[in-house]
């Protein structure tokens, strides 16, 4: 049996009181893609309603931390946290980070203590360019190519996809590859492939930015599409 768990890492742009002094003078790079990953929890909030799954959010902004990225990586602080006092580093992991990452991984060890293999769908958006390259993609799906269960799962996602909305530009480990420091690439080491597939949703922010119609009809489209790919 399948169990659904919704992630959303980037979910908002916001500082907890304590820190709002480091980021003064910051708030055009907070509403920036460098912030957090604009429509990314509408995505996450949508999907654990249509798929009856528990979602774990944050909207504490990526600046203050990272949390798809592990402990130790260059990445984890932005250069603004990077400059602050390693107590106060310290402080942001413990009260931010590793609450996160626990209720993720407890989550997940509990489906799998029931005989569950869970589905964790971690849910991001990509700038439609970064340093001057568009990116061509509507959507990607990025999975470990070495997990059979996260690419066979990949596939049938692309190709429902693909039937449903066949003008929609949806590729596979784009615009980044899944197999990269991440949450889900921390829970691969946790669960065996047969417990735990885990797939990083990203979504062009394009499509976010225009709202509207084709943001409301995409939405729909990828939940509609994952219901027929775990059907099948």
């Amino acid at each position: 049996m399948d169990t659904f768990i919704i992630t959303c890492e980037h979910g908002g742009n916001r500082i907890p009181a304590p820190y709002r002094r480091l980021f003064r003078g910051q708030r055009g790079l907070l509403d920036s893609h460098r912030g957090y990953d604009p429509g990314s929890l509408v995505m996450a909030k949508a999907l654990a309603r249509a798929v009856a799954a528990p979602l774990v959010a944050s909207t504490v902004s990526r600046l203050l931390i990272d949390l798809n990225r592990p402990i130790g990586h260059p990445q984890l602080f932005s250069a603004v946290t990077r400059a602050a006092p390693a107590q106060t580093r310290s402080q942001i992991v413990e009260q931010h980070y590793r609450p996160y990452q626990m209720q993720v991984e407890r989550l997940v060890g509990q489906a799998v203590a029931r005989g569950h293999r869970v589905i964790h769908i971690s849910s991001h958006s990509f700038t439609a360019e970064l340093n001057g390259r568009v990116r061509s993609a509507d959507v990607g799906l990025l999975y470990h190519p070495g997990r059979r269960g996260e690419t066979e799962m990949c596939a049938r996602w692309k190709e429902t996809l693909a039937a449903l909305a066949p003008e929609l530009r949806v590729r596979r480990n784009y615009p980044y590859a899944g197999k990269g420091d991440g949450l889900t690439s921390h829970l691969r080491v946790r669960f065996a492939p047969s417990d735990y597939v885990g797939i990083e949703l990203e979504v062009n922010q394009g499509i976010v930015s225009a709202a509207g119609r084709r943001w409301t009809a995409l939405r729909r489209m990828l939940i509609d599409s994952l219901r027929t790919a775990c059907a099948a």
